[in-house]
């Protein structure tokens, strides 16, 4: 564990409970910052000149609406600058996702209520294929702009003051990836972001002396939650890469000396695939922190590159945390502990060892504070006073907790219910099988197994089915009564795949299953 500069330490306040105090805390700190490409903000500049942009935002904004600043941007130091000033209290900013399109895209503009949406160079052209009514009334400002940099001229660059910060104070909009519905707009406090900040630094040891790596998108929880909050929290610098890439992982890894990465989704696996070199290992990096990267690539991972991969489970709403302890089997989430409880999803009441249900949090919300001008959808996630998750697990008979899928994918298959993660695990185990996504196609009587693969090459139907055979924990009911083969899958900006897209408009499957086998039913 890297070693604690006490003096450092002792100016960052221990409780802070607000994103601001954390920064703040920083305000002397000249030696640490924010690195992109070859330049470097330090903290103390960055404080600076997040209050400037946050006075000279404030006063474009209109004062009888909602202050909320959309941010479509891709990773950028400008991007942390302004998260700066909607920690310091400036304005609700909001993250506009860079992969929506048109319709969508404006439609969540409109529900976060943007006053000001900001773009670059990279993002401009997204608000241009937009209808102009959609925007109206809204103020579009690209940040590489003349008009951008003459707000900031001459602006009073002492930290804003609109009143006393609270913890309950929304600081950020973010909208979720919208994998099995509609995207909606989650109400992230001051507080959610900095108690997840500090928790994780303690956890990880995180100090002055580290770097965290953010190639995540910042408008994404993940990013700002497990990266840019630990950063603060830790008092440690940041590297902001514009957009993942990984074959450009480990030369910024040595480039910066980053000691602590987070990720969402595929990512661990994208780096496994670049070509490996005998001195992979020979890097600063010990902490490679985020969710649903699977067993074998974390273990790979951490075999390769010399660190340690920790895999979590978590939301954007922040109801439920579940921690890895050192004994948690590969495959499993943790120890299933109160107030977290896996219950039938119709009746609430607790499942049996090994049975699916719905995993949640008894004693309440957690961190989510509810979504943004949506009490349907925030009552429906409380309902009963409990926080419902819409993740989908099961325990074993040592208290682990598995993830089983989302409650979209729940199926039903001979009377029986299933989870559809188990099963596109063990397909991922097959060499030739680079991408599995799972659902349930209704039939008359409950639902087939429709399985979606990306291969590397063509499959053998037969051998499939003696693989599937070999399988020990893969039960008679789990097996695809469906294969298709696709090119890529359509993916979320984290990586994540989006299988309402897949279902939409589902053509019939190359494979059916009779019985053990598998037939072709078209090339």
């Amino acid at each position: 564990m890297a070693s604690v500069d006490h003096r450092t330490a002792a100016t960052r306040p221990a409780t802070a409970d607000t994103l601001a105090e954390l920064l703040r805390s920083l305000s002397a700190a000249g030696d640490r910052g924010v690195h992109h490409d070859d330049h470097f903000v330090c903290w103390s500049e960055h404080l600076t000149e997040s209050a400037r942009r946050g006075n000279a935002l404030r006063a474009h904004l209109p004062a009888d609406a909602p202050p909320h600043v959309g941010v479509l941007m891709e990773n950028t130091a400008e991007f942390s600058l302004l998260l700066g000033a909607a920690a310091l209290g400036a304005f609700v900013l909001v993250g506009l996702n860079t992969t929506r399109r048109g319709a969508a895209l404006a439609t969540d503009i409109a529900t976060a209520d943007c006053q000001i949406v900001l773009t670059h160079r990279p993002t401009r052209h997204l608000l241009d294929e937009l209808d102009p009514e959609s925007l109206d009334g809204v103020r579009v400002l690209d940040v590489d702009g003349i008009e951008y940099a003459g707000m900031l001229v001459d602006i009073d660059c002492r930290e804003p003051d609109f009143g006393p910060i609270s913890p309950d104070d929304l600081m950020m909009l973010i909208f979720t990836s919208g994998t099995t519905g509609d995207p909606k707009a989650v109400r992230c406090t001051q507080r959610k972001f900095a108690a997840s900040g500090r928790m994780l630094a303690d956890r990880f040891g995180i100090d002055h002396t580290d770097v965290v790596y953010l190639s995540m998108p910042m408008f994404h929880s993940n990013a700002v939650i497990a990266g840019w909050s630990v950063a603060l929290a830790g008092g440690a610098s940041v590297v902001v890469r514009q957009r993942f890439s990984a074959s450009g992982f480990l030369p910024d890894v040595r480039r910066y000396g980053v000691t602590f990465a987070n990720y969402v989704g595929k990512p661990l696996h994208y780096i496994l695939a670049t070509p490996p070199s005998p001195d992979d290992a020979d890097n600063s990096l010990r902490i490679m922190y985020g969710n649903e990267a699977s067993a074998t690539d974390r273990e790979r991972f951490a075999a390769r590159f010399g660190c340690r991969v920790v895999d979590g489970f978590g939301s954007t709403e922040g109801g439920v945390a579940i921690t890895r302890t050192p004994d948690t089997p590969p495959s499993a989430l943790g120890p299933l502990r109160p107030p977290t409880a896996i219950v039938d999803p119709e009746t609430g009441t607790p499942v049996s060892v090994g049975e699916v249900g719905e995993i949640v949090n008894a004693s309440g919300p957690g961190l989510f504070s509810g979504y943004y001008d949506d009490e349907a959808a925030t009552a429906d996630r409380m309902r009963g006073g409990v926080y419902h998750t819409g993740d989908l697990g099961w325990v074993d008979d040592a208290g682990y907790l598995h993830f089983a899928g989302r409650l979209g994918d729940w199926l039903r298959v001979d009377g029986e219910n299933l989870g559809t993660s188990p099963i596109e695990r063990i397909l991922l185990r097959h060499p030739q099988i680079e991408q599995a996504a799972v659902y349930g196609v209704p039939v008359e009587i409950g639902d087939e197994i429709e399985a979606v693969l990306v291969v590397s090459d063509d499959l053998d139907p037969e051998r499939f089915a003696d693989f599937l055979t070999a399988q020990p924990d893969l039960g008679p009911k789990q097996w695809p009564h469906r294969v298709r083969f696709v090119g890529e899958m359509p993916t979320t900006a984290t990586h994540k795949i989006v299988k309402r897209a897949l279902r939409e408009g589902d053509p019939e499957p190359q494979w059916r299953r009779v019985g053990r086998a598998y037939h072709r039913c078209r090339s």
